[in-house]
C-alpha cells in the first residue's frame, strides 16, 4: 500500500508541477476487494484532498516570510477554526458567501490549471442526471 501511495504521490507531484502548482500533501483511500486486491477508494488530488501551492510565487514568498500561495480550502478551514469546533460543535455556522464564493472559484481555477480545459456547466440537464451520466460512464 505504501508503494502504491507514493507512486500516486509522485505523479500527482509530476502533474501539478507541469502546471505551476506544487502538491503539498494529500490523502488516500484504500480498500480491499472479494479478491484481495487493493483499491483506491475515493477522489485524489482535488482540492478536498489535497493542498497545493503556487509554483510561480513559492520561492518569493518564502524569501519574504509569507506563506506560499495557497488554492484549496484551506482559508475556509482555517475560518470555522476560528468561529466554532468543528470537530466538537454539533451545530456549525454558516460560512460566509464570499468565502463560499472564493472557495468556488479556486476549485474552477484549480480545475483549469491542472487540466488545461476551461471549466463549463452543462446547464441543460440537472445535476442528478450528471451524476448519473458521468458514473454509468464508468460502471463495469
Amino acid at each position: 500500500m505504501q508503494k502504491i501511495a507514493f507512486s500516486l504521490f509522485a505523479r500527482g507531484t509530476e502533474i501539478a508541477a507541469r502546471n505551476g502548482l506544487i502538491l503539498v500533501d494529500t490523502k488516500y483511500e484504500f480498500g480491499i476487494d472479494d479478491k484481495g486486491e487493493i483499491l483506491l477508494i475515493d477522489e485524489i488530488h482535488t482540492p478536498n484532498s489535497s493542498r497545493y501551492w503556487m509554483k510561480e510565487t513559492y520561492e518569493s514568498r518564502l524569501a519574504e516570510g509569507k506563506e506560499p500561495e495557497n488554492i484549496d480550502k484551506e482559508f475556509l478551514r482555517l475560518w470555522f477554526r476560528e468561529h466554532c469546533d468543528p470537530y466538537k460543535d454539533k451545530i456549525l455556522p454558516s460560512a460566509p458567501d464570499d468565502l463560499v464564493i472564493e472557495l468556488s472559484h479556486r476549485y474552477i481555477r484549480l480545475f483549469e490549471m491542472i487540466t488545461g480545459k476551461e471549466f463549463s456547466v452543462d446547464g441543460t440537464h440537472s445535476v442528478k442526471d450528471r451524476l448519473k451520466k458521468n458514473l454509468n460512464a464508468y460502471l463495469i
